[in-house]
């Protein structure tokens, strides 16, 4: 597959991991191992393919400082990042954490990572058809993902602990129609159903508008698998709901993938069929672009993991921030169901408003200890860091969760 790990060589030996005050956070006794992990769409994308390499080549550049700065305080173990544009030697990965992540912000301790993943995206890559039937052929909406060139809006993992190369998996090349029941948009100008893409754009359409990815981790001898992805916002299209729907069946792909039995039908991009195993431990982590309760998704697919019989939703992650900022921003806020405290994202005040679209949910194996948003309030001196709009780092929030991994077995 096309797989990339990265180790960095800071040979640096973990007995423990930070928190974000600096403290210690040491295994309690033989009982377990601690994890934190975070997901943030830092909006570390650029319209042209090496601008991102360009912005990161010096320590100078504003919204990298504030993004690492955000990292540096919460400290996870483990962080994907979302809209970081991809590049094939991973230039752009390495000058982050040497430029940003490696130096401290405005007096936060630097963090170093010694493993970086980072594999090809959909998005920008010419599928040679006009899949958005506008009958010319070329453009970000006929590639197999929106994108201006390939690798636009990708994703780049960060962790402390080594990556299991042998069983690391990634899904860019499956396809869509190989989906049971899988949800096509339909033309709504034919009597058929499902009509919107000719069968052959079907035989070529591949599900992941960016890519999903399974990543094995080494926790003190405990294998966790890191489920990432990012899928499309479920808005941009017509009536045809090609977006909708395609947001839908990406996240329903971990529905499956994570249930025993479910994902036989999945293939890797090495030709190995099936999902996870039972009793397997994991994460799922990205922007999924799903409110459970307010925005525009297609069949609610965020309930596809809030209610799976898999999925450890005990503790929902939530800021005081979030709460401030619907009640400042107004207008379609203040017709949301959801709690706001539970927000990600701070998005148009007139539509959709402010949306819980990032996630980060464990499997019921791992006990959840603590989670949180980082979205401080306007008093907090943290404020510059998430501001109001135009802003400083992005217009997602980093999320994150503390779990309990067990000891492994002698």
């Amino acid at each position: 597959m096309m797989w990339t790990v990265r180790t960095m060589g800071l040979g640096i030996a973990m007995t423990g991991v930070l928190m974000a005050g600096g403290e210690t956070r040491a295994d309690q006794g033989n009982e377990r191992n601690l994890l934190r992990v975070a997901t943030f769409n830092a909006s570390l994308n650029r319209f042209n393919a090496g601008d991102l390499i360009s912005d990161l080549s010096t320590p100078d550049n504003d919204q990298a400082k504030a993004i690492a700065e955000i990292i540096q305080r919460v400290r996870p173990d483990v962080v994907l990042i979302n809209e970081f544009d991809y590049d094939d030697p991973g230039v752009a990965a390495e000058l982050f954490q040497s430029h940003y992540l490696s130096i401290p912000q405005m007096g936060a301790d630097a963090i170093e990572y010694p493993y970086v993943v980072l594999a090809p995206s959909n998005t920008g890559i010419p599928s040679g058809e006009d899949l958005d039937n506008n009958g010319a052929v070329g453009g970000p909406n006929d590639a197999f993902g929106f994108g201006f060139f390939p690798g636009q809006f990708a994703m780049v993992l960060y962790s402390r602990y080594p990556i299991v190369h042998e069983d690391a998996r990634t899904f860019q090349h499956f396809l869509w129609k190989d989906m049971p029941g899988a949800l096509l948009p339909d033309d709504p100008d034919t009597p058929e159903s499902g009509d919107w893409y000719s069968p052959d754009e079907l035989d070529i359409f591949r599900l992941s508008s960016k890519s999903h990815w399974d990543v094995p981790i080494d926790v003190g001898g405990v294998t966790v698998h890191l489920l990432a992805s990012h899928p499309t916002p479920p808005v941009f299209d017509g009536a045809e709901d090609r977006n909708g729907t395609r947001n839908h069946d990406e996240i329903r792909f971990w529905s499956d993938y994570v249930l025993p039995g479910q994902g036989y039908y999945i293939y890797d991009d090495d030709g190995y069929y099936g999902g996870l195993g039972g009793g397997e431990r994991f994460v799922i982590l990205g922007d999924l672009n799903a409110d459970p309760n307010d925005g525009d998704s297609t069949g609610n697919p965020a309930l596809l993991l809030l209610d799976h019989p898999l999925v450890n939703t005990k503790v929902t992650p939530a800021s005081e921030g979030g709460v401030e900022a619907a009640i400042r921003d107004g207008q379609a806020n203040d017709f949301h169901l959801g709690d706001p405290a539970f927000d990600t994202a701070d998005f148009n005040d007139f539509a959709p408003g402010n949306l819980r679209a990032d996630y980060v949910l464990p499997s019921k194996q791992l006990r959840i200890l603590d989670a949180g948003i980082f979205w401080p309030t306007s008093d907090d001196p943290l404020f510059r860091l998430v501001g109001t709009f135009p802003f400083p780092s992005s217009d997602h929030r980093l999320v994150w969760i503390d779990v309990a991994i067990p000891q492994a077995q002698p």
